[in-house]
């Protein structure tokens, strides 16, 4: 472990990779905002229906898991600072140009490119949060989470404003990858240099035990959350015929409420046990959901948004903080293992919600998140100690 003393070298570059971590999770908000914004925009781009889209959007989380069963020795052989240098600048790089094609191979493609590098980027900005958190000795790991907020309902609220001002969508996203590519390259320079394994770097295997339990929860709490992603926007504009820039601030919304609770929630995490939070936080978005999909109206799913958004807020980051404490299990291979189970959330999710919708409505496809909140409501209590 660093030296902690007051004043000393080893503590002013914890300060400053603690800002650095805090920067990367926050443009990983701006980017996630902008691109949940803009599914829309790439259905209509590709002409695509409820079902093509889905396709895309399971490419994005089939990249996803694909490059977490090697994310966590990537980063532990690497370090956070290489290992999210450069899957940032492919993150910016396929965002950036997601809307020159016009084919839908093209759109796979780089679908699966953009969710390789979100996974790996995603994993090393945690194994790093993990680190400045043993390292300082204070809970933190909810507030970066916050930051990735912070940033979603920033980019998903410029995204808003720029379609109101009739701004392209091609250029509103390569101005967000620019934007993010120059954050990452200077980030990336006050993080720490390697992140220090305390558990051994094996190959890939599926979790077992305590892993495969908090895995199984994130799993269902991503399915949830992704579906805010990359439905609330589209939800709005089609179910409670929403203008498109209203509709844009859904997901700003859920954003913007999920930061509140995340920055809350290092405070309530410290004072809650971890069981009864997780219950409370599942049952709260399971009715929250359930109020906005039968009211189907906008003003009242803007603010069901934003309550699903406190409910899952501190999900995440306790799964997250608890799977790099596995004993034996490097921080980043325990964040990784996690995160594979938890993105099958994320690829069971849009063919889910996109099937159901096809076949009925998009109202019905959401109800995958009312029952994706109460099985995390009930698995809460199951939660090894």
């Amino acid at each position: 472990m660093l030296p902690s003393g007051t004043g000393s070298p080893a503590t002013s570059a914890l300060r400053a990779a603690r800002w650095a971590t805090r920067l990367q999770f926050l443009l990983f908000g701006i980017v996630t905002g902008a691109w949940a914004v803009h599914i829309p925009s790439v259905k209509w781009h590709y002409g695509l229906n409820e079902a093509a889209l889905s396709m895309a959007l399971l490419a994005a989380a089939l990249g996803a898991v694909l490059c977490l069963t090697q994310a966590g020795r990537i980063v532990t052989a690497l370090g956070a600072r290489r290992a999210a240098l450069g899957a940032g600048l492919l993150m910016c790089a396929v965002l950036g140009a997601v809307l020159g094609p016009a084919g839908l191979a093209e759109l796979i493609a780089l679908m699966l490119a953009f969710g390789a590098a979100c996974a790996l980027f995603d994993v090393a900005i945690n194994a790093e949060g993990s680190l400045l958190e043993s390292e300082s000795g204070k809970k933190v790991m909810s507030g970066f989470h916050g930051m990735f907020s912070l940033g979603g309902m920033v980019g998903a609220s410029l995204a808003a404003l720029a379609l109101r001002a009739q701004v392209p969508a091609w250029l509103q996203l390569a101005g967000v990858a620019a934007l993010a590519a120059a954050i990452v390259m200077a980030a990336c320079r006050f993080m720490l240099p390697r992140v220090a394994a305390t558990g051994a770097s094996m190959p890939y295997r599926l979790p077992r035990g305590a892993l495969a339990l908090l895995g199984l929860l994130a799993a269902v709490a991503l399915l949830a959350e992704g579906a805010m992603y990359d439905w609330s926007v589209l939800y709005l504009q089609q179910e409670t015929a929403a203008p498109p820039a209203l509709a844009a601030l859904g997901f700003a919304s859920f954003s913007a409420a999920m930061a509140a609770a995340r920055f809350g929630g290092d405070w309530l995490r410290a004072r809650v046990p971890a069981a009864r939070l997780l219950a409370a936080s599942g049952l709260l978005a399971a009715v929250a959901m359930a109020v906005l999909l039968l009211a189907r109206h906008p003003l009242v799913a803007l603010a069901g948004f934003a309550v699903v958004g406190v409910g899952l807020a501190n999900v995440v980051p306790i799964l997250f903080s608890a799977a790099a404490r596995v004993p034996g299990v490097a921080p980043a291979q325990g964040i990784a293992a996690v995160s594979s189970l938890g993105y099958l959330g994320m690829v069971a999710g849009p063919p889910l919600v996109g099937g159901v919708a096809q076949a009925s409505s998009l109202s019905a496809g959401l109800g995958a998140v009312v029952v994706g909140a109460l099985l995390l409501a009930w698995g809460a209590w199951r939660l090894p100690p």
